[in-house]
């Protein structure tokens, strides 16, 4: 944004940052096994769809769309594992549940709901998302449309994605992925000038929980929780 619009800002992201911590505290809170990732950085998801990363290459042409999704990259916990044991009774619960299928599965909506987040299109995102996760990112889209920004997102490739935690609480399944992807991130203030990010190829880390029923007939898995490493 511009510097004259200063004040506005720091009273934005102001509210941006309680809202959220108020919001996801509820979603995040303490959990036992594993805590879920802390709550989302408002600042990073308003200059970026995840935060910063590492730039892995120089100045790339900007491509409206994601990339096709490639061969899955995923990696299954150790079977012996906690976390792989806990694949074990999720399977028992469900026979249809497949971890590798799963990871699939998150890759694409990863693709999904980055694009999605970038581009503003609240209609993609709502089915993957749950509520509360969802309030989250309308209101930090809503911030970015008043302020006049646009965020320009390509994802080159997801070079892994790997089930770093189990939990299961009765039927209710929450698994988290790490995701380490090659990505162009921009956002482009009012005035159609760099307002943040850059257009060189940055390795990304996210780290996303996704939740289910695994008793309901409904088979989709939504996000509860993202943060940026």
């Amino acid at each position: 944004m511009g510097a004259g619009a200063f004040p506005v800002d720091l009273i934005l992201f102001g509210l941006v940052a309680a809202f959220l911590v108020l919001r996801l505290r509820s979603i995040l809170g303490r959990r036992t096994g594993f805590e879920r990732p802390p709550e989302l950085r408002p600042k990073e998801w308003l200059r970026g769809p995840f935060g910063a990363g590492k730039v892995i290459e120089g100045k790339a042409e900007p491509v409206p769309e994601a990339a096709p999704a490639a061969a899955s990259s995923g990696k299954l916990p150790d079977p012996a594992s906690p976390a792989g044991q806990t694949l074990a009774r999720m399977r028992a619960l469900d026979p249809n549940f497949d971890p590798a299928r799963f990871l699939t599965g998150a890759e694409a909506a990863f693709r999904m709901i980055v694009t999605a987040f970038a581009s503003g299109n609240r209609a993609a995102l709502r089915p993957l998302l749950s509520e509360d996760t969802w309030r989250a990112f309308d209101l930090v889209i809503a911030a970015r449309e008043q302020a006049g920004e646009t965020q320009r997102t390509e994802i080159k490739a997801i070079t892994a994605a790997t089930i770093e935690a189990a939990e299961l609480n009765g039927s209710i399944a929450e698994l988290t992925v790490r995701f380490v992807s090659d990505q162009i991130n921009l956002t482009l203030g009012r005035d159609g000038q760099p307002a943040g990010g850059t257009e060189a190829l940055t390795e990304i880390v996210d780290t996303w929980t996704f939740a289910r029923d695994l008793a309901s007939t409904d088979p989709g898995w939504r996000l509860v929780a993202a943060r940026a490493a």
